[in-house]
């Protein structure tokens, strides 16, 4: 795991200096404190930077940018890639030579000659956001993985395009504008984060997961996806074909368990200390059943709890499975004075806008796993998301269900006036008058029903806490000036037209593709790649740890992604077929246990006197003050309410606060000394 950066002047009055690589690198000293490297073409156009966290082959040889023995390829890279041994073997008995020992970083270079970018993205099990710079092409291409786990940025500026693995790198260049992309600003309030290929800055963009972009020497620079979480790519059509239901479902719960042991197999690949984190939940204690069937060593397991409000604390379930396991276990408890005291950095780690307070607990366990001496660990991310494991999604399925396309759906559409003026009446996010009228909203619109597994805001929301008219979207927002970067639903005004592209995908896919399906695959294109991995890979390598995502591996997706919702879910059970496919793997009472979810009481901090604290730095904000975009009475009234217990209003209060903090840290930087 490490930290990329780069620049190419296609401009020929513009050129690229040593000292702007050293200060990309320096930048994103803690995504690599093992290593520094640059590499400037002898022409001063192109430059790459690197920062190393040594995880796989240890040896100066193995440091970036890496080139090949011509110097035809410079490769700047971040990630790991897991068959890099078989893919050595290959390409050896094709006749490449290789100078390191065992650096996967190497592969890609030789791969990228011998098969081309496709060739080579097509066969790289892993997690990756590389760059190479093709010297006889004069190419830069840039790549990020499947699912999107690394992350990669990119902007345009006085004729050279600059990308980097953190935005934090992009700007400093101070011919980078810091401005806010307005388009984004009510996509950020319904997803908590911005929708790729956009950013909360404009005219700064992320390259969306499972995508390829090349730039030419003209500057001229396209886009293509390569992967997408779609039905039909498993390969068991044939080997369920003509089986029973049950004899389906059995094959499904085997399948899934062999190639979760395959994918926690690849991912324990490592030359330093790694561990897991352990909630005391079925996807972390599946990730600590399977380790220790492998490791000849105890696995080492970090937990964390809360030492002010103790009723999210799984302490007691992550001890359990410790023991059973018999793990090498750390724990960790915080309180809200801790949190206070990191919510600064978290600001600055998380480049823009991360709005999930997980973040915070995520910190600590990080910073107790590096601090025992572990380098790697193993995270559950995208189990849920798979697997359908969240109550969200049955109730969105019941409601699927119940309205179908008839009378109810009708009645639903019809009744929004009145029910628009009930939730007027009597707000709040858990008024059954508010949800009644999103959902007639969304059917009068002919949007989907379900925006995601992280829709904070919905429209009234947005309308009470949002000054429209004194936002300024901009034709910057959204100019990325790729070819082939799908933008039009992102630029929309509207969140829903971003989920509703999501599902026509899907259905151009498979005409057959049930609605659990098109949730599912709506996650893998937004909440999960920019939300839920991005403070996965900003917080975890804010502490210099690299995290591996076993339930992501593409061939375990593949298969979820051909199971049918009757089979996955058996009627309205989150999670069914993956708690099959575990029984006896964990404990059942594991698997039987109440979902509980990895969380933080950000509710309670928020009615203790961080509130207060909370309220002055938001009314305090650019982004509130003298009419800006933020509406200040109704924020004050929301703090109020919460305060009082009128009202929990703490995942709005937390989407704003992350809000206006991200913008005083980078935008009104002013403000913010």
């Amino acid at each position: 795991m490490c930290g990329i950066a780069g620049i190419f002047a296609f401009s020929s009055s513009t050129h690229v200096s040593e000292e702007e690589l050293v200060r990309l690198n320096d930048a994103m000293e803690h995504r690599g404190p093992d290593g520094v490297g640059t590499w400037l073409s002898k022409d001063k156009r192109v430059g790459l930077s690197h920062r190393r966290l040594a995880i796989v082959d240890l040896t100066d040889d193995a440091k970036q940018p890496m080139t090949d023995a011509d110097e035809s390829i410079q490769l700047t890279y971040n990630g790991e890639i897991y068959n890099h041994l078989e893919l050595r073997k290959e390409l050896e008995a094709k006749g490449h030579k290789f100078r390191t020992d065992h650096s996967d970083t190497e592969v890609l270079v030789h791969g990228y000659k011998e098969w081309g970018v496709d060739g080579l993205v097509e066969r790289l099990i892993g997690m990756f956001a590389f760059a190479i710079w093709d010297v006889r092409a004069e190419r830069l291409t840039i790549v990020r993985d499947r699912v999107g786990i690394k992350p990669v940025y990119f902007t345009r500026a006085g004729g050279r395009f600059i990308f980097g693995s953190e935005i934090k790198a992009i700007l400093t260049d101070k011919a980078v504008p810091r401005a806010v992309n307005g388009t984004a600003i009510a996509h950020y309030l319904s997803f908590m984060i911005s929708p790729a290929p956009l950013t909360m800055f404009r005219g700064i963009f992320k390259l969306p997961a499972g995508h390829i972009m090349e730039i030419e020497a003209n500057g001229h620079a396209r886009a293509r996806r390569y992967w997408d979480a779609l039905p039909g790519k498993s390969g068991v059509s044939e080997e369920i074909a003509g089986l029973s239901e049950p004899a389906k479902r059995d094959f499904f719960s085997k399948e899934i368990l062999r190639r979760l042991e395959v994918a926690i197999d690849r991912r324990m690949m490592s030359d330093v200390p790694f561990g897991v984190f352990l909630s005391g939940g079925i996807d972390s204690s599946a990730n600590v059943a399977l380790m220790s069937k492998i490791s000849s060593q105890p696995v080492k397991t970090f937990t964390i709890g809360f030492s002010d409000h103790t009723h999210l604390n799984e302490l007691d379930y992550a001890d359990k499975v410790a023991k059973h396991f018999n793990t090498d276990h750390h724990e960790i408890r915080v309180n809200g004075a801790d949190m206070r005291g990191y919510l600064d950095d978290l600001i600055v780690s998380q480049d823009e806008p991360i709005s999930d307070w997980v973040c915070v607990p995520l910190y600590f366990v990080s910073k107790l796993a590096k601090d025992s001496g572990v380098t790697v660990v193993q995270v559950g991310e995208g189990s849920d998301e798979q697997f359908a494991g969240y109550d969200s999604y049955m109730k969105y399925l019941k409601l699927h269900d119940n309205m179908g396309s008839g009378a109810l759906r009708s009645m639903l559409g019809a009744a929004s006036p009145l029910l628009g003026a009930m939730a007027h009446a009597m707000p709040g996010r858990r008024s059954v008058f508010e949800q009644a009228y999103e959902i007639s909203r969304r059917v009068n619109l002919g949007h989907e029903l379900f925006y995601g597994g992280s829709n904070a805001f919905w429209a009234i929301h947005v309308e009470k806490y949002l000054n429209s008219s004194n936002i300024a979207p901009d034709p910057a927002d959204i100019d990325t000036g790729v070819e082939g970067l799908d933008i039009t639903d992102a630029g929309s005004s509207d969140s829903g037209d971003i989920i509703d592209s999501f599902a026509r995908t899907v259905t151009n896919a498979d005409g057959n593709a049930d609605v659990l399906t098109k949730m599912i695959h709506a996650e893998f294109r937004l909440r999960l790649p920019e939300l839920l991995l991005m403070r996965v890979d900003k917080i975890t390598m804010s502490t210099s740890i690299e995290a591996r995502v076993p339930f992501l591996d593409h061939e375990l997706v593949d298969l979820s992604m051909d199971i049918p919702r009757a089979l996955k879910v058996d009627g309205y059970k989150t999670k069914d077929i993956l708690k099959t496919a575990l029984r006896g793997v964990i404990p059942d009472e594991i698997i039987d246990r109440k979902k509980m979810g990895f969380a933080a009481p950000a509710a309670e901090w928020l009615r203790e006197d961080f509130g207060r604290e909370a309220e002055g730095m938001v009314l305090g904000s650019a982004l509130t003050r003298n009419g800006g975009p933020l509406n200040a009475d109704a924020i004050k009234r929301a703090f109020d309410d919460h305060r009082s217990g009128r009202k929990d209003n703490a995942l709005h209060l937390w989407v704003i606060l992350n809000l206006t903090a991200w913008h005083d840290q980078w935008i009104d930087q002013s403000h913010a000394a």
